[in-house]
């Protein structure tokens, strides 16, 4: 019997509250973390815009092994310090089992990325943790695949769990992934779980961000998650999909509007 039965759980992100019923979260900040001033100065800037938590890598799952990998324990340092600066929660990613624990003592939502849905161990020790996870969709994987990844951390007692529909790899070959919006309500409904959707790895097009996201939260998604750089002509990672803070500000307006 499937403890993620369709039954709405609310996820609690330090008092922010994700799910039905909840205003749409936004989460935003860039690919990854590339320096102490970067992070803090995108923190502070994000923080007058209105973000709800603040992303950023410190260990980045790269396809190329001679690109950026990421600053790890250096730059969890870093977000934690641009956390408390700006009071604003900390989602990053955890990549590898012996990751948890460092990552547990800086974040407060650990991310599984899209490569690591498949990853049961990982979940399996993630689901014996007391923090949110944010759980992306594998570019490959069906909408049972994904829900059944979700069902090996809530087995373990951890139920708060964040759903993101980052887009999936088909024949589609104008956008970095195809984003499925139909997943966004169905998985609400047969998980129970909040669902965000990420527009930027979706779209991997900077001028596709604004209406993806306009489309995530018309169709009910609880919130959003999108990279923002402060210098994007200088990202070191994910560079064509990064916005700048003033193309960001645009769509959180949208955003209230529609929502």
């Amino acid at each position: 019997m499937n403890i993620l039965n369709g039954k709405p759980i609310v996820v609690n992100v330090n008092g922010l509250k994700i799910g039905r019923g909840n205003p749409p979260v936004i989460i935003a900040g860039p690919c990854a973390v590339e320096s102490r001033d970067q992070i803090i100065e995108i923190a502070k800037i994000l923080k007058q815009i209105g973000v709800d938590m603040i992303r950023g890598g410190a260990f980045k799952p790269r396809t190329n092994p001679y690109t950026f990998q990421g600053l790890g324990v250096k730059a969890l340092e870093f977000l934690k310090e641009a956390s408390e600066l700006t009071n604003l929660p900390v989602v990053t990613e955890v990549m590898d089992i012996k990751d948890i624990d460092v990552v547990y003592e800086y974040a407060d939502v650990m991310q599984v990325g899209s490569r690591n849905m498949y990853n049961y161990s990982l979940l399996k020790e993630l689901g014996k943790r007391d923090k949110p996870i944010l759980l992306k969709r594998g570019m490959s994987s069906t909408v049972k695949e994904w829900a059944l990844a979700a069902e090996y951390i809530a087995i373990g007692g951890n139920s708060q769990i964040i759903l993101c529909e980052r887009g999936i790899r088909t024949y589609n070959d104008f956008t970095r992934n195809t984003l499925d919006l139909a997943a966004v309500p169905f998985m609400q409904k047969l998980t129970g779980l909040p669902v965000i959707v990420d527009p930027s790895h979706a779209t991997g097009v900077r001028e596709l961000i604004k209406p993806m996201a306009k489309a995530a939260i018309a169709c009910n998604a609880d919130g959003v998650m999108i990279e923002v750089h402060p210098n994007v002509e200088k990202a070191l990672s994910d560079k064509e999909q990064s916005l700048t803070p003033a193309q960001f500000e645009e769509i959180v307006l949208e955003i209230e509007r529609i929502s």
